[in-house]
């Protein structure tokens, strides 16, 4: 997609991955797309800043639009957080291709018991905003879209950019066994 900037036009990809959604661990369809295996990375602190920053626009972005709906606000997890972030760096480094794979994995790695799960990707690069344009493509996607009005109380949230820039966003969505 091309884009208009103030410095001329910018392209810009967005790419998302079916978002998934179980209770029994059945792998929905997925788009996949192998970051090459001699990509770079490294942790600067700066990218960590933006991570952070990233990963509390999208949460704060899902809420805005669970409450618009009716639906309840998602408590953000520290746990789920890591495993979030965990899988957004594991893409980013090329370790993993961009998709739900080790999904059931990340999940049971989460101390948490829980009824239902659900996991939102999303690979950008070039857009001044990528928790936007990630969350935009999210609810215009209907499996991402069911996964963000799921019945779920709990979430993380994870980004991670590589040294060509594209930035890594997984979101993963928990309802707890104590909630109906």
């Amino acid at each position: 997609m091309f884009r208009q900037t103030a410095f001329g036009i910018a392209l810009s990809t967005l790419v998302l991955a079916s978002g998934i959604a179980t209770s029994t661990y059945v792998r929905g369809n997925t788009h996949t797309q192998k970051p090459t295996q001699n990509q770079s990375f490294s942790i600067q602190p700066r990218r960590v800043a933006l991570s952070n920053t990233l990963e509390k626009s999208v949460f704060y972005q899902i809420n805005r639009f669970r409450v618009s709906n009716g639906l309840p606000k998602l408590s953000l997890n520290a746990n789920i957080s890591r495993q979030a972030r965990i899988h957004s760096l594991d893409m980013a480094k090329g370790k993993v291709p961009f998709s739900h794979q080790g999904f059931k994995q990340r999940v049971n790695a989460i101390p948490i018991g829980y009824s239902g799960a659900a996991e939102n990707v999303a690979v950008n690069k070039g857009y001044d905003d990528p928790a936007s344009e990630a969350v935009i493509g999210w609810l215009n996607s209907p499996g991402h879209l069911k996964n963000v009005k799921g019945n779920y109380n709990l979430t993380g949230i994870g980004v991670a950019t590589n040294t060509k820039g594209e930035v890594y966003l997984t979101q993963i969505f928990l309802r707890s066994r104590n909630r109906k």
